[in-house]
């Protein structure tokens, strides 16, 4: 036997493994990303939930604060730019403290949010901030 009838029987068992290796690879990140993209969408839906407690006649104190301490668990996982765009809606909070803020600018920071989400999870929108409004449901 000799050196290319061994390559013959080694090089196809190596570039099985080799092959089967980097498909395990690709297969385990599209899975953690897949758990990722999962995990966002739960939580940003809480977001969005809760964001209800600025908006109209669902306005209530118990959906804020509970809005709040999902937004300190979002630093962990949420993209900057939904990190800022709720920095906006704390700012115009801030600004507005006592009083009712202008409707316009605070649906154009809710907007922002939740625009800010949907980029984070599709990546791309053709949407923009004013295409989203909360409705009140009246009894």
């Amino acid at each position: 036997m000799d050196i290319k009838d061994i390559l013959l029987i080694i090089f196809p068992f190596i570039s099985g493994v080799i092959s089967a290796w980097i498909t395990y690879l690709f297969t385990l990140r599209a899975k953690k990303n897949e758990n990722i993209l999962k995990f966002k969408e739960e939580k940003y839906a809480n977001l969005l939930i809760l964001l209800q407690g600025f908006v109209g006649n669902t306005t209530s104190g118990e959906l804020k604060k509970k809005f709040f301490e999902e937004q300190y668990k979002s630093w962990l996982y949420a993209s900057d730019d939904v990190v800022e765009s709720v920095n906006d809606l704390v700012k115009l909070l801030i600004e507005e403290r006592g009083k009712t803020p202008d409707s316009k600018r605070g649906r154009d920071v809710v907007g922002n949010i939740v625009l800010q989400m949907r980029k984070d999870l599709l990546g791309k929108t053709k949407l923009e901030n004013n295409d989203f409004w909360y409705t009140d449901v009246i009894e």
